[in-house]
């Protein structure tokens, strides 16, 4: 509910000499004169939610926030912090604002100083990944809150590295041979990129070096994973759906499009898989084969994926009772 009352201007109110109408008679409105201090000024007033409000409190922390207004907070924040001399500018004598200057920032990136405002404010402008792009190389990011950019635009930064063994890091390459374990390093589209030996002796016809890499092509193309794999149906099934997952801000990469193109054309199951439209994540767990040497295997698998390179993913295989409890 509101309380409210009027005051009048300082001086009074007159309201000058004509008569007017009250109830069913006339006054004289000369004989009414009303003073300010007579009749204070009460302030509307509005009754205020308890700071305990749940609205209230999660408005205070961010908690409702939408991405959008996350991305415009992050931007800021970073502009603010940033200083005329490390982004090469005149440091200026009067500057009322902590860092650059919206218009700054927007010259330096290319834009229209309303978009970047606008985009700094949270409105549900369009954002490019290049136009993103800019905005990161402007404020200097670090490849993290690059990233973390990227990630609250929803979008693919165009600087992620692309496919392929030249730029893997050496040392990730090099691990697998460290594990006593069977263990491989997969790339974005699941072709094994490095293996130790445990890794081609369990997987007959995967890992030998004639074979074709590819995990995803090995397990739906060739027999020799139909009968190694337990419960080949359910784990190719789930591999669909993990690739999926995986390869979601990659689907349109040339190599994985022809990955694609490949499968379903060789491979009915494959193509009756992907069009379920499952998604699921690789969680790991228990891994059975049935080995042609070595028979019935058991394995709890683990993937781990490099800070800088989560296209990239180190899977090991831990023989199931090898971790001991000493």
């Amino acid at each position: 509910m509101f309380s409210l009352s009027c005051g009048f201007p300082a001086g009074g109110l007159d309201t000058g000499g004509s008569p007017a109408s009250a109830g069913n008679g006339t006054i004289d409105r000369p004989n009414y004169r009303y003073k300010a201090s007579t009749y204070p000024v009460i302030k509307a007033t509005m009754p205020q939610p308890p700071s305990s409000s749940p609205s209230v409190a999660a408005r205070d922390t961010g908690l409702l926030r939408s991405p959008a207004r996350e991305l415009g907070d992050f931007i800021r924040a970073h502009r603010e912090r940033l200083t005329p001399e490390a982004a090469g500018l005149p440091a200026g004598n009067r500057r009322r604002t902590p860092g650059l200057r919206r218009e700054e920032i927007a010259q330096l990136c290319g834009v229209s100083p309303t978009w970047y405002t606008w985009i700094e404010q949270g409105r549900p402008v369009s954002a490019s990944p290049d136009a993103l792009a800019r905005i990161a190389m402007a404020l200097r990011l670090t490849r993290a809150e690059r990233a973390y950019l990227f990630e609250l635009a929803a979008l693919r930064d165009p600087a992620e590295p692309g496919p392929g063994t030249s730029d893997a890091p050496a040392a990730l390459l090099a691990s697998v041979a460290l594990l006593d374990a069977p263990a491989y390093v997969l790339d974005r589209q699941w072709t094994a990129l490095a293996w130790n030996e445990r890794a081609s002796a369990l997987f007959v016809g995967w890992l030998a070096p004639d074979d074709d890499h590819n995990l995803l092509r090995y397990m739906f193309t060739s027999d020799a994973a139909r009968q190694l794999v337990v419960d080949w149906e359910v784990r190719a099934r789930r591999l669909v759906a993990e690739f999926r997952a995986d390869s979601s801000r990659h689907l349109t990469d040339a190599p994985t499009r022809t990955l694609l193109e490949q499968l379903l054309g060789s491979s009915e199951t494959f193509g009756r898989y992907w069009r379920s439209q499952d998604v699921v994540e690789r969680e790991g767990g228990l891994r059975e084969f049935d080995h042609p040497t070595h028979g019935r295997l058991q394995f709890d698998q683990i993937t781990l994926k490099p800070v800088l390179r989560e296209d990239l993913k180190l899977v090991a295989l831990i023989p199931q009772g090898a971790t001991g409890s000493g």
